[in-house]
């Protein structure tokens, strides 16, 4: 039977951990209270020994005498809580529970003790409940008038489609700033709607809509009516988080007189429609994490209501004490058990949602607010052993037949190691960087870091990592299969230039699965990569997540596997798998300036998401960041101009920009992105709060983390090997180490991303709104 601490520690919401019942460190003072009250070996036999105390006997009859005389049973127990009330200097009044003991207890001291450790819980408790509770009504209330102006929207539009009016009703709106930094959104585009303002029914929707405080501003100055009233415009800004928008928000004025004129009704409906869709989106997304966070506060309040209920009967079982059924009494009528504004505020957004979002389908409305976490199953794991055991037979057969028919010696295996290594490489290094995401996955998992919440990923549709360790084996054993029909196909007698053609037909195949639009191998994550790929190529004009920054770190540590890319597109596009001339790939201009370009490209792209995020934010952490990319790009930029030109000027500009680099690199990665090496931290070197509970093993990642990038950097720069396939086999090691490093990079970047959610308790997601008032002038 598993014991109740552990159920609630792994059923609390990680995020809202410290504001939880502490269980445990009641459960220790009620072991004090336990050992307080056992008896010593005197006590048991009736007479006290020889030099002890006499006060011991008279504390022995003590506590015999309670336990028969004051018997709940048999004694009228009075109560042992009593609730204050205080007004605090804002004028508000808040409950704070007291314990008054009322009883003689022979261990009084560690009963005082435990109360007033059970009042403190139980203070925190109400307390966050409260404030969590406003914090969910206030939203509620923004969400319902957003609503209502989005209805009064679509009412405008359906009377402009029955009556077309040169009038133009002009209102400003922006996006709501009530999100956190990460998320925030700074820039907006405009669209113009047009109505009749003369209409009876549109001015019964403007006074709608000025109750929500909405000011219409007299565009008069800069457009004259004709004839009648003067002309009023309506403004609906939304957030402009693609290179679409953003260039609309530019050219916007351009086209504000030719959107607005009814000669163009089609463009200016069709832009209408689509504004208005985008903004229903967004208020959908927002009720949905309200419903969210009030199903956690939910969970919060009987969690806790068990907890309390588990620790009274513990001791009431130790101290023969019946005091459980009074103090939870009070607790039942405590504002965390006793307010239902949560329940009937849940069912509000149940109707609301219901009526406006799934037309009235309630099945239809809790796929969204309820959606069904999808079962684990036994095939995936099954498959996960069977492929790993292919890929071991495969790869132990490859061993064979590559040693038997001399494939790398240095006169017979420049062919395939031009042609066959880097395409077999780079699904080499893409099934390492699968295998370490799945064990950060894992440990995520198990040391309870919500980093679904964190990347935004759906949880019906959240690669585990299971799935992670299937899609590993799958593309090993297909790519190992590949290798060994490969050197058999070679063996056999058939052409060289028709057999090395294998790699290339098998990395098609998998670019085609990629973008395979049938709902076959992780659909939703294989399209949640191409969009963060797409995220990140256009940097900055797309607005930065955590996800698209944590995805383009991982390509800064993957510019190998781009590099062998570029050769293998260089040899089959070229045909020099056919010709086997690789100069052309290998010395040519092109070559080496498509070389600075891949080095650079990683470098590049995070580089601008830092620029991004500091024009959104105003942090100049963010520069301060951009900065080590472009120290980086700088030492990417001179080993390779040192590859070419091998002397004492470029080494000595080599060694200079690595080693700065390097320790740039280092400082951001302790300091910045794990939190660590903070020397006023209670935990040594370290930060106050830690996940893992054995300390060690962060001054071990540290030193990792160190050796592996510095040896990374002294390789590439020191050790030379003339040899072209031994150096293919050092570049591989490098590749894949730097690989790993990056994957033990990973688990501490999140961690330290976790308990900063974990210090601010943000458990919901912030959704941004479409609607503003703003008083400023159009």
């Amino acid at each position: 039977m598993v014991k109740f601490s552990k159920e609630l520690e792994a059923q609390l919401i990680p995020e809202w951990k410290d504001a939880f019942v502490n269980y445990r460190q009641l459960k220790k003072q009620i072991k004090k209270i336990k050992l307080s009250t056992k008896p010593t070996h005197s006590q048991d036999t009736g007479s006290p020994d020889f030099g002890g105390s006499i006060f011991d006997s008279i504390r022995f009859f003590a506590n015999n005498f309670s336990v028969k005389f004051f018997n709940p049973h048999t004694f009228h127990q009075t109560q042992i809580i009593k609730v204050r009330s205080k007004r605090m200097e804002d004028g508000n009044e808040e409950e704070v529970y007291q314990t008054e003991l009322v009883q003689l207890f022979s261990e009084e001291d560690e009963v005082k003790v435990f109360f007033e450790g059970l009042d403190q819980e139980l203070n925190k408790v109400n307390q966050f409940y409260k404030s969590r509770e406003c914090e969910f009504l206030e939203r509620a209330d923004t969400l319902n008038k957003q609503l209502e102006i989005l209805m009064d929207l679509k009412q405008i539009v359906s009377d402009r489609r029955r009556k077309p009016s040169p009038g133009i009703l002009q209102r400003s709106w922006s996006s709501s700033p009530g999100r956190n930094s990460d998320f925030s959104e700074t820039s907006n585009e405009s669209l113009e709607m047009s109505t009749k303002a003369e209409s009876p029914q549109t001015d019964e929707i403007i006074a709608a809509l000025e109750k929500h405080g909405v000011n219409f501003i007299n565009s008069a100055t800069r457009a004259k009516p004709k004839k009648g009233k003067p002309k009023m415009a309506m403004r609906i800004d939304i957030p402009a988080t693609t290179p679409t928008r953003t260039i609309a928000k530019v050219v916007a004025m351009l086209w504000e007189d030719i959107v607005s004129n009814p000669k163009n009704e089609v463009q200016g409906d069709f832009l209408r429609k689509k504004k208005i869709q985008c903004a229903e989106k967004m208020l959908r997304s927002a009720y949905v994490e309200l419903y969210k966070g009030l199903g956690l506060l939910k969970t919060y309040s009987s969690l806790n209501m068990v907890a309390f209920t588990k620790i009274l009967k513990k001791f009431d079982k130790v101290a023969n004490q019946q005091a459980s059924a009074s103090y939870l009494q009070v607790v039942k009528k405590s504002h965390f058990i006793g307010s239902d504004k949560v329940v009937r505020l849940m069912d509000e957004v149940e109707s609301n949602f219901t009526k406006h979002f799934a037309n009235n389908d309630r099945k239809k409305a809790m796929k969204f607010l309820r959606p069904q976490q999808p079962k684990e199953s036994h095939m995936v794991t099954f498959f996960v052993g069977l492929f790993t055991g292919c890929f071991v037979s495969l790869f132990s057969i490859y061993a064979i037949l590559a040693h038997l028919s001399g494939i790398f010696k240095p006169s017979t295996g420049r062919s395939y190691v031009e042609t066959v290594y880097p395409v077999f490489s780079v699904f080499a290094l893409l099934s390492l960087h699968l295998f370490m995401y799945g064990c950060n996955v894992f440990f995520w998992k198990t040391t309870r870091v919500n980093y679904n919440f964190i990347f935004e990923f759906q949880h019906t549709t959240a690669l585990k990592y299971r799935d992670a360790f299937l899609m590993c084996t799958t593309f090993m054993t297909s790519v190992v299969g590949a290798m060994v029909i490969h050197l058999l196909l070679r063996a056999s007698g058939f052409s060289p230039s028709r057999v090395d053609a294998i790699p290339g037909f098998l990395l098609l195949f998998y670019m085609a699965l990629l973008v395979c639009p049938f709902d076959i191998f992780y659909r939703p994550t294989r399209y949640c990569f191409i969009r963060v790929l797409r995220n990140i190529i256009c940097s900055p004009f797309y607005k930065v997540l955590m996800v698209d920054f944590f995805m383009a770190d991982q390509l800064t540590s993957q510019i190998p596997l781009l590099r062998h890319m570029e050769s293998t597109a260089c040899h089959f596009l070229g045909r020099s798998f056919r010709t086997h001339s690789y100069e052309t790939c290998n010395s040519g201009r092109l070559f080496r300036e498509l070389a600075y370009v891949i080095s650079f490209m990683p470098y590049y792209w995070r580089a601008m998401q830092c620029a991004r995020r500091w024009f959104d934010e105003s942090d100049l952490n963010h520069l301060a960041n951009m900065g080590k990319y472009v120290s980086a790009m700088v030492a990417a930029g001179a080993r390779l101009t040192f590859a070419r030109q091998e002397n004492q000027l470029w080494f000595g500009i080599v060694l200079a920009t690595s080693v700065f680099a390097t320790a740039y690199q280092l400082y951001w990665d302790f300091v910045k992105d794990w939190g660590l090496l903070n020397q006023n931290s209670k935990h040594k070197w370290l930060r106050d709060d830690l996940i893992l509970k054995n300390k060690s093993i962060y001054y071990m990642s540290i030193a990792l983390n160190f050796v592996l990038r510095v040896a990374w950097v002294e390789t590439v720069v020191g050790f030379r090997v003339n040899n072209m396939v031994e150096r293919r086999m050092l570049d591989f090691f490098l590749a894949a180490l730097e690989v790993f490093r990056r994957g033990h990079w990973n688990f501490y970047r999140l961690e330290n991303e976790h308990l900063n959610n974990v210090g601010k308790f943000r458990a919901v997601k912030a959704v941004p709104l479409p609607f503003r008032a703003s008083d400023s002038d159009a």
